[in-house]
């Protein structure tokens, strides 16, 4: 523990690729990320649950998903793992740092169940209570506890990224009332669909990416081998598959080349708003950076910046203009202007999701890399002195709980509110912070019968009609070779590991 407790600032990102940030090899502008990690440290393995609700209950618990009743949506499934919100048998990092005298803030999407965030340890909330809505519908972030004063925006000037951003802000300012140190949760909404952003940031990108999504992929790799993120003779994978929402139809995305020019007029502007608003929320953590350092806090802040899961490939190469049917209309000619507006309802589709996992095969829901792979940067001038460094161990969102524990001092309860609590899963980061030696970790995942399990430099990963595959992450890190046949006792022994994890964090009943 540091001798001044630190304050902390995690910040949450929402259905953002492995690749799109530029300190990872994406072509997106995001200079105040970028300069987080050029002062701070880099970690390209580091493991998520593979969408929006497991992680966020995973990174607010220290558990495994399942372990704190989300290991699906917000839906009660009435099996253990599979409640839809967070069980009295977890507590939050919110609880834990409350409890240890911080002020607790939580600006952005909650979307982990009907319990909600001053419930479960926040004091302040303003934000988005379930999963997506309107970036332009500011009746739908709400203020809580309820009565607290909300700020109020005309309809030109509501953007939820800014919105979001202005009442974190204040929340800080807030705190700086007394002597107590603050954690903030920002956790944005941004880049989820429905894409929107404001007109000016869209302009930006309106080029970019017409020259497609194999030109985005052979681009971004080149970077990501020069910056070191990625080994030098890493492979791309070969364009990837899709299925549909029912997974009645699955294809393979195809050649941009292939595709006609209206219809990759309109990939292109959605891939551009997209960009826009990662653009957009990298613009508003630099608004909260530049208040951190005028008010002296940087220097003893810890400021981690993660993603909930991987690019977002619903449901085809197309993407859907209703969230309800899925459907997708061509836009052409002024339509294309309308686009990422107030009345527009867009998502980008698997080939752009595809690039956006660049190098890693798959996207969100899926237990491979590109599912669980998250762009994670960690900026602490006071303890994080390894500049610019990037650190290839494996780590995992049940490592947040076990951090902030250890270096703020704070207690982790066996038992809260009467409740008897499960023991932290993960284990503290500053080892990693001060570049000590990392030993050979056992993670687990299990999302919609998609699952993975890896056990220092070995992967098996699955996908629910399949059969396990085994990867050498160390020299196969886009799961091209399947070693399966080759190890068979090392899948055994694997497989053996993954089902008494499952059967001991509640993956089962509801999996089989």
């Amino acid at each position: 523990m540091t001798k001044n407790k630190p304050n902390i600032v995690l910040i949450l990102a929402d259905d953002l690729g492995f690749s799109d940030l530029g300190c990872f090899g994406g072509e997106i502008q995001t200079p105040n990320l970028d300069q987080l990690a050029t002062g701070g440290l880099r970690f390209t393995q580091y493991y998520n649950s593979a969408r929006c609700c497991p992680s966020r209950a995973s990174l607010l618990s220290g558990l495994y998903p399942h372990q704190a009743g989300v290991g699906e949506m917000d839906e009660d499934r009435e099996t253990p793992g599979y409640r839809g919100y967070l069980k009295d048998q977890c507590v939050t990092l919110a609880e834990v740092l409350k409890d240890s005298g911080y002020h607790t803030y939580l600006s952005g999407k909650w979307h982990v169940g009907e319990r909600g965030p001053i419930e479960r340890g926040f004091d302040e909330f303003y934000g988005l209570f379930g999963g997506f809505t309107s970036f332009w519908n500011q009746p739908d972030y709400i203020r809580l506890p309820k009565g607290r004063a909300k700020r109020e925006y005309s309809d030109d000037e509501f953007y939820a990224t800014d919105a979001i951003t202005d009442h974190a802000l204040d929340f800080i300012q807030e705190a700086r009332q007394d002597e107590k140190p603050y954690f903030l949760y920002l956790s944005y909404n941004a880049p989820h669909f429905p894409l929107q952003a404001p007109k000016e940031d869209i302009a930006k990108y309106e080029q970019v990416y017409e020259k497609g999504w194999d030109h985005i992929r052979e681009s971004r790799l080149a970077r990501m081998k020069k910056l070191g993120i990625v080994p030098s003779d890493t492979a791309l994978t070969p364009r990837s598959e899709y299925w549909d929402r029912d997974r009645e139809i699955q294809g393979v995305n195809p050649a941009w080349d292939a595709i006609d020019p209206d219809r990759q007029k309109d990939l292109a502007k959605r891939m551009a708003i997209y960009a826009a608003m990662i653009d957009r929320m990298d613009q508003n953590i630099g608004r909260v950076i530049d208040d951190l350092k005028e008010k002296g806090e940087l220097d003893n802040t810890l400021v981690l910046f993660c993603s909930d899961n991987g690019a977002c490939a619903e449901w085809d190469p197309w993407g859907f203009d209703d969230w309800i049917t899925t459907s997708n209309f061509l836009h052409r000619k002024e339509d294309l202007d309308r686009m990422g507006q107030q009345d527009s309802y867009h998502s980008y589709g698997s080939g752009w999701a595809n690039a956006c996992s660049t190098p890693l095969r798959l996207y969100k829901h899926y237990g491979h890399e590109g599912g669980i792979s998250t762009p994670l940067i960690a900026h602490w001038p006071q303890e994080v002195t390894r500049n610019g460094e990037i650190d290839h161990r494996p780590g995992h969102f049940i490592d947040f709980m076990a951090t902030f524990v250890d270096i703020t001092g704070a207690s982790y309860p066996q038992v809260y509110n009467s409740h008897n609590i499960l023991p932290m899963e993960g284990e503290s980061l500053l080892p990693a912070f001060y570049g000590e030696a990392a030993e050979e970790r056992i993670f687990c995942f299990e999302h919609e019968q998609h699952c993975g399990i890896r056990k220092g430099k070995w992967k098996l990963s699955k996908i629910k009609e399949m059969d396990w595959e085994l990867y050498d992450i160390e020299n196969d890190r886009t799961e091209l070779h399947n070693l399966r046949d080759t190890y068979p006792d090392l899948v055994e022994e694997m497989k053996k590991i993954w089902q008494e994890w499952a059967k001991r964090t509640d993956v089962y009943p509801r999996f089989n």
